[in-house]
């Protein structure tokens, strides 16, 4: 079965940078998109960016474009969100997920994603 693992989380100062990976596993073929979410103490889940399978498209909340670059290795069934001008703001457990199914218009979208990882936590000073 699909498993997600997430690492790469940390405490950093403004405006500083981490690199989190989502690796994969159990996956029969590379025809998954990914998504990154987070969830801050006392908010709901949020979205923050998505690529398609082929990795050609990607997308990102208006808060952290400019500043976070989401990429994918197929080969190493992982994608990365590079994390860079870090805010407070962004402080956040952050977690990816991945399903076959989905479109430009539904990326965003909690419930589009089948499979979880456990999360990684973030936390920016």
């Amino acid at each position: 079965h699909v498993q997600l693992v997430e690492s790469g989380g940390g405490s950093v100062q403004a405006g500083g940078s981490l690199r989190l990976s989502c690796e994969g596993s159990g996956f029969t073929d590379s025809n998954y998109c990914m998504g990154w979410f987070r969830q801050a103490p006392g908010k709901e889940l949020e979205w923050v960016s998505g690529i398609n399978s082929g990795g050609g498209s990607t997308y990102y909340l208006d808060s952290v474009k400019g500043r976070f670059t989401i990429s994918r290795d197929n080969a190493k069934n992982t994608v990365y969100l590079q994390m860079n001008s870090l805010k407070p703001e962004d402080t956040a457990m952050y977690y990816c997920a991945a399903d076959r199914y989905c479109t430009s218009a539904t990326i965003t979208t909690e419930m589009t994603y089948r499979y979880w990882g456990q999360g990684t936590q973030v936390t920016v000073s």
